[in-house]
């Protein structure tokens, strides 16, 4: 709704008004609405699985399924042992101060041990809430 009056739209439409608004959305709404297909999230609570310190953040495309977020000042050996046969990947820069960590096995798989810490979506944009880590 406040898009819509942001943009001019009256409260009240026509029910022909709103089927030509819904035919030829304009860009604004028509982004909007990519934007909400559910391929990414807007909004992410990213969790340190050591000592639990969180901040909400924008996911990037690039970020992978992590099995480990760790604030940037725990040392690698604060986390889980790594399986056997299982490599460890770090990724700098994730929210303002957390690595992701994935470990993967040589087919790519994860441990059997290890449950992916994976990053929810909130439907709040306007602040800087967040939903449940999972």
């Amino acid at each position: 709704m406040e898009m819509a009056h942001r943009h001019g739209i009256p409260p009240r439409l026509s029910d022909a008004e709103f089927d030509e608004l819904n035919t030829n959305p304009p860009p604004w709404l028509a982004q909007s609405r990519a934007n909400r297909t559910g391929k990414r999230p807007v909004w992410t609570e990213l969790l340190c699985d050591i000592c639990g310190d969180h901040e909400a953040a924008r996911p990037k495309k690039w970020w992978p399924t992590f099995t480990y977020l760790s604030c940037e000042e725990h040392g690698a050996d604060e986390l889980p042992a790594l399986a056997d046969g299982f490599t460890r990947r770090e990724y700098d820069g994730i929210g303002s101060h957390f690595i992701g960590i994935v470990d993967e096995g040589p087919a790519g798989e994860a441990p059997d041990d290890a449950a992916p810490t994976d990053v929810v979506a909130s439907e709040d944009t306007a602040d800087n809430s967040s939903a449940d880590h999972a």
